[in-house]
């Protein structure tokens, strides 16, 4: 039972995928309960049946919910009481099979939440888009690095306007981690993103530049409107780009960069971006999470630690944020966060409360069909020699 936007009870969540050799199922449950809100009680945790039901313990799954496919949880927690089936599904597969099993989940009237991409391709997600509308449910993206109470503090002062008017972004992705073919000794992680028919048109750019240019987009607010792309692939008999840099031009004049790599020696997972503004320009990166400098012509460069007690920290920020100054908070946090502020529409959703559904704190379905449009753009773009292409959808948003 929902009051006054509180539900006096945890959320009920089923996993798909995070079966034994995951990573980011683990990720995605750990992020999920860490407010206490939801509690894990389902899962399809493979494709293999038995490896599913085996997978159980691990997450304290019980046996009776331990479900050899997504199909068969769908349809045996649909037919539950309101009260004891799941509230959520996440998906945490690979990206070929996440339409079909977010489809299905809205289908039978479950909120989704799904890592990305979104999709394979850009059909999918537009018919994604449509499922979502129609079904009435509450639908996040896991784009995490949009959770980290520092780009969301960065974001509401662009969006305020103390940088003025925003005239250029440089977003990076930089990995080392396939600088060799690891898919050929059948790495788990390494053997599915390296492979068109699991992972799309896209290897590198669609893993991690997706991430980047959601950033670019999330903190900036700017619209994007064309977009010229090289992408490349640097180990022989890799089919799929594993490194790229794109320009993007967007509405208001502005231009930006988009590079990503997974062959560059010692590097893990450094996202940073740069945004440069008429007032002001700032500047952040993952792996030092709770500092972001902001740079001003003729004064001190300034540091902003997260610290939800000083009086520098905007609303966003704040919101963002768990522990006092000096206990860092970062990836898990993050993650959470996105989980977080979805929950509380899931919430208004079983209270019967209205939402709002197009410009939410998180990535949601628009934001899906964003990334999939720009991985399509890059890669049509990169085979036509980097002719400029159109990138902005109808469904882009602020």
């Amino acid at each position: 039972m929902a009051t006054n936007g509180k539900l006096n009870r945890k959320l009920r969540m089923a996993l798909v995928g995070g079966g034994q050799g995951a990573f980011i199922g683990r990720v995605h449950v750990t992020a999920a309960v860490l407010d206490n809100r939801a509690a894990l009680v389902a899962g399809a945790l493979s494709s293999d049946p038995a490896k599913a039901k085996a997978s159980a313990p691990d997450y304290d799954i019980c046996e009776k919910r331990a479900y050899g496919s997504y199909t068969e949880m769908l349809e045996k927690e649909k037919a539950l009481p309101a009260d004891q089936r799941v509230d959520f599904i996440t998906i945490a597969t690979p990206n070929h099979t996440h339409f079909p099993i977010a489809k299905a989940a809205l289908d039978a009237g479950f909120n989704v939440i799904c890592d990305k991409p979104m999709t394979f391709d850009l059909a999918q997600a537009e018919e994604l888009a449509n499922v979502v509308a129609k079904s009435g449910a509450v639908f996040a993206l896991t784009h995490n690095y949009t959770g980290y109470p520092l780009v969301r503090q960065a974001r509401q002062m662009i969006l305020g306007g103390e940088l003025g008017e925003i005239q250029a972004i440089r977003a990076c992705y930089i990995q080392g981690w396939l600088r060799t073919r690891l898919e050929a000794s059948d790495q788990k992680q390494a053997a599915w993103r390296t492979d068109p028919a699991r992972s799309g048109a896209a290897g590198c750019f669609g893993d991690i530049a997706t991430h980047a240019y959601n950033l670019a987009r999330y903190m900036s607010g700017l619209i994007p409107a064309d977009i010229s792309c090289n992408l490349k692939s640097f180990e022989p008999g890799r089919p799929l780009d594993d490194y790229g840099h794109a320009v993007i031009r967007f509405e208001n004049g502005a231009l930006g960069t988009v590079t990503a790599s997974q062959i560059s020696h010692g590097r893990e997972n450094d996202v940073s971006i740069e945004i440069d503004g008429t007032n002001g320009a700032l500047s952040w990166r993952q792996e030092e999470p709770n500092v972001l400098v902001v740079r001003r012509n003729g004064h001190p460069h300034q540091l902003y630690t997260r610290d939800p007690n000083a009086p520098f920290m905007n609303d966003s920020g704040k919101a963002a944020c768990r522990l006092p100054s000096g206990h860092p908070e970062a990836f898990f946090e993050a993650f959470a966060n996105v989980y977080r502020f979805a929950y509380d529409d899931i919430v208004k959703r079983v209270s019967g409360e209205t939402w709002e559904k197009t410009n939410t704190i998180y990535p949601n379905v628009n934001d899906g069909v964003e990334g999939m449009y720009f991985i399509q753009q890059s890669v049509a773009s990169s085979q036509q020699n980097g002719a400029w292409l159109p990138l902005k959808h109808k469904l882009a948003r602020r």
